[in-house]
């Protein structure tokens, strides 16, 4: 009997031993139900947060994506985007996305799929840019993958049985003068529909705030905020956002 206890608890002492480890090269709590982002997304994702081992589909939209991956990597999450070369470093940080935690792959070529796998290997957030269609019979297969590996899939496009799908309408931006200004801020409505509840839900949020952060609206939109209703002059980061949009 004292043999037995004694290699039950040498067990114990090398599973906790594994999964410390894990925990330092994934940069993640191996026991945490979800992910959590920013507060202004809670209502919007089943659980509160990103669920190990689903997958997400989202408007294209960079703002969206990188504000969903801001607060899991700046408490240690390693997050890798894959087939997006527009996204820049700036914005990332801008956003809230640590760098030290981001890596990039702009171009993985026609392989993208099998690209995907492997990241999801060692990174507990991919996202992605399909360039085509995906197969159902594909996405099984990587969706076995990130289950296998516990991690999150964040799709720009559509993705069969995502745990949810967030969507972006009504863009309103401040900064605006009578035909000429900056594109500061933006107000916009976010969308969820989900499996898990009957009824898509929506959230008024400012993505970005004039000063680059994230934070929840009113349903009314300030006074300060406006539609585009003639051609701008914008910066490079304000103009790749208003091609997200549309």
């Amino acid at each position: 009997m004292r043999a037995i206890v004694q290699d039950n608890a040498a067990a114990r002492s090398e599973v906790q031993a594994l999964r410390a480890k894990l925990e330092r090269v994934q940069g993640r709590r191996l026991d945490v139900p979800v992910l959590p982002t920013h507060p202004a997304f809670t209502e919007l994702l089943p659980g509160g947060g990103l669920r190990p081992g689903s997958a997400y589909s989202l408007a294209p939209s960079m703002s969206l994506l990188l504000a969903l991956m801001a607060r899991p990597s700046q408490e240690g999450t390693w997050c890798g985007v894959i087939g997006m070369p527009e996204l820049g470093a700036e914005a990332a940080e801008r956003l809230g996305v640590n760098l030290d935690r981001l890596v990039l792959i702009p171009d993985p070529g026609p392989r993208w799929l099998v690209v995907a796998a492997t990241v999801a290997e060692v990174l507990p957030i991919v996202a992605v840019r399909p360039p085509g269609r995906v197969m159902d019979a594909e996405a099984a297969r990587l969706g076995a993958r990130l289950r296998d590996r516990g991690s999150v899939l964040i799709v720009q496009g559509q993705w069969p049985q995502a745990e949810a799908t967030l969507r972006v309408s009504e863009p309103e931006w401040s900064g605006l003068g009578n035909g000429y200004g900056y594109l500061a801020g933006r107000a916009l409505t976010v969308t969820s529909s989900s499996r898990r509840w009957p009824v898509p839900r929506r959230s008024r949020m400012l993505l970005p705030a004039a000063d680059g952060t994230v934070s929840a609206l009113q349903e009314s939109a300030p006074a300060q905020y406006a539609p585009i209703t003639a051609v701008p002059r914008i910066g490079e980061r304000e103009l790749l956002e208003a091609r997200a949009v549309g």
